[in-house]
């Protein structure tokens, strides 16, 4: 295990921290095809903030090479693949950076090699997409229990086969959470032989201290991560359905499911924007495989139906409290407290923030977007939007403020408000005697 030398290819939210864990066991060369991600990384920081510059740091006293030349890699025999997994305009999976990934490491593939995959996919996506392309360009044999044409029907290690080896290990990353960090995380392994399955396992298992789950196979592996984020995309879709019926009752759903939480099992969900590279994405790949073997889904769909029209419902609140507070929509100026996914986190992926924004627009406020955490380049890039500076704005000369993100720096802002602005918080942020309404 200690002859490992090991490339994980795509340095983001998932791929750094991975990669900063195993320097301290193995050599690691961590590769990835953006010029000014390897500058940044070089340089010693890590704009993700999933590691800090002294994190950082160590990963390169340790020895990580930083790199965006396949040359780089070309030695290494643990390939781990942790690229991102997104999904297109019409909801359907977008395997390009898994498969550019795959065409590179079939180019530096050797035999004995193993290629684990971290991306979440589909069940049985790994076997139907990626292994083709890696033998494909390799020229080399996937070797693995179920394929009778193997060479060798038993490989008991790498070195005793001319082919190649695969795993999936779901990644299980909390962007912006720094308690649950990798190596605290229990790790989910499984492999292409039951020996090499083994040999991946204790390859996790020497560095998440939290220990390690061996699945029987590379297909439950990748059920049991897709189904992880679908579960949680249900239960905060029930709740935003109870949301929306609480509103048209007149009650407060944070004060009911203050109560309801005195149950002892009751499950803590709470509404809001379903967004970010797991929960709002990840269901769509089980729906769309299961369409695949002729099943239509029907709660997961319904659950991701409700989660992505709340961003509509929300503006559409706004808008009614603005005119009951005597406001003329057309031309309103409403501030938006929150890009990012998720509170004290940089990530803009995915964000339903700007479902709110669009629909706010579309009625013909003029929208203004403060976001400490996010960085201003990537949010135009991304969205096409410019984020205030802090200096640049005061509550008290908009209309309307809406809190769409918990950041901690929202909860201690003055909302000195004039008794005409209206003040929605989406997230439950503050309490409820100073703003108008939550979700």
């Amino acid at each position: 295990m200690d002859k490992k030398k090991i490339a994980v290819i795509g340095l983001g939210y998932v791929g750094l921290p991975l990669a900063h864990a195993f320097s301290f066991r193995y050599p690691v060369v961590g590769f990835d095809i953006a010029q000014w991600r390897i500058n940044e990384l070089q340089q010693g920081h890590d704009r993700t903030l999933e590691l800090s510059d002294e994190q950082v740091k160590e990963a390169i006293d340790n020895g990580m090479l930083f790199t965006n030349e396949l040359d780089d890699i070309k030695e290494c025999n643990v390939y781990i693949v942790t690229v991102p997994t997104p999904i297109d305009e019409h909801k359907t999976p977008d395997l390009t950076p898994l498969k550019k990934a795959s065409e590179s490491i079939g180019k530096v593939l050797k035999a004995g090699d193993i290629v684990i995959y971290e991306s979440t996919v589909y069940p049985g996506a790994n076997g139907e997409v990626c292994v083709p392309i890696l033998e494909k360009v390799s020229g080399l044999k996937y070797i693995s229990s179920n394929n009778p044409t193997s060479n060798i029907q038993h490989p008991t290690s790498a070195e005793e086969t001319i082919g190649f080896f695969c795993g999936y290990s779901p990644e299980r990353i909390n962007p912006g959470d720094k308690e649950h960090t990798v190596t605290k995380i229990l790790k989910v392994t499984s492999g292409s032989t039951p020996e090499i399955a083994k040999e991946i396992d204790a390859l996790y298992a020497s560095v998440i201290t939290a220990g390690t789950h061996l699945a029987p196979s590379i297909k439950v592996a990748e059920a049991a991560k897709v189904i992880e984020n679908a579960q949680r995309d249900i239960n905060i879709a029930f709740v935003n359905e109870l949301a929306l019926i609480f509103d048209k009752l007149n009650i407060d759903t944070h004060d009911v499911l203050a109560a309801s939480g005195t149950k002892w099992n009751f499950l803590p969900f709470k509404p809001g924007l379903v967004g970010g590279h797991c929960i709002g994405v990840d269901p769509y790949y089980l729906t769309y495989k299961a369409k695949e073997v002729g099943y239509h889904p029907e709660v997961i769909l319904s659950g991701r139906r409700i989660n992505d029209n709340m961003g509509i419902h929300v503006a559409n609140k706004v808008v009614k409290l603005m005119i009951h507070k005597g406001h003329t929509v057309k031309g309103a100026r409403v501030l938006v407290l929150g890009i990012t996914f998720k509170e004290n986190c940089p990530d803009i992926r995915n964000s339903r923030v700007i479902d709110v924004i669009r629909e706010l627009q579309d009625f013909g406020c003029n929208v203004d977007v403060y976001d400490p955490w996010a960085d201003p380049e990537e949010v135009k890039e991304e969205y096409g939007i410019d984020l205030i500076l802090n200096s640049q704005f005061s509550i008290l000369n908009y209309d309307a403020v809406v809190i769409a993100v918990a950041h901690n720096e929202f909860k201690k802002i003055d909302l000195n408000t004039s008794n005409k602005t209206v003040v929605f918080d989406i997230k439950g942020t503050l309490k409820k005697e100073r703003v108008d309404a939550r979700l």
